[in-house]
């Protein structure tokens, strides 16, 4: 494949939103005060010999504020769901209930909303170095491009230009999810 600088202006945003795309999944996966079925989607099971993630083995609502209900078509999975939560280590323990696993959602303490809030600091700076590496590749390729005369010295400019402001855009998407999710892990 020949290199452009349109294809690698295309290839960075591409795996910018996938960066972005990965901040936000991981965020869905922390628990604030309120249940959420993202907080046990991940989760995997093992479904007779093969891990098999939960949302495909069960139905999972959240009828309440501070409850989730786990309803698996199978029923004899029950157990090896309740047995994959305790083993996810999400700080809920699952109540079995005749064919139903419940998850009670305990309120988060002060000290665990600081806790949490670290953690999704932590998370969004590997996003952005995650956005910050994707910038450095393209620029490399796009200085190849200008060495091997493929582009000239404007274009290149303007390639690199062009890098930096998506780098910007979405750094700054990431720092408004950070701010999203502190504000979520404070409200509750």
């Amino acid at each position: 494949m020949v290199m452009t600088v349109q294809t690698v202006s295309k290839d960075v945003e591409e795996k910018m939103k996938k960066a972005v795309a990965t901040v936000t999944r991981e965020f869905t996966e922390i628990r604030g005060g309120r249940a959420t079925p993202s907080l046990v989607e991940h989760v995997t099971v093992d479904y007779y010999g093969a891990a098999t993630p939960l949302k495909q083995l069960a139905a999972i609502t959240a009828p309440e504020s501070n409850m989730l209900v786990i309803q698996p078509w199978d029923a004899k999975v029950a157990p090896e769901i309740e047995k994959a939560i305790l083993k996810a280590s999400i700080g809920v323990t699952p109540i079995m209930d005749g064919k139903v696993v419940r998850l009670p959602i305990p309120p988060l303490t002060g000290d665990r909303r600081e806790e949490l809030i670290k953690v999704i600091h932590k998370m969004a700076e590997e996003g952005r170095v995650n956005v910050r590496t994707v910038r450095r590749d393209a620029n490399e390729a796009i200085k190849k491009l200008k060495a091997d005369k493929q582009v000239s010295e404007d274009d290149a400019f303007k390639a690199q230009d062009l890098t930096q402001k998506l780098t910007d855009k979405y750094v700054e998407q990431i720092n408004a999810l950070v701010k999203s999710k502190e504000h979520e892990l404070h409200s509750v």
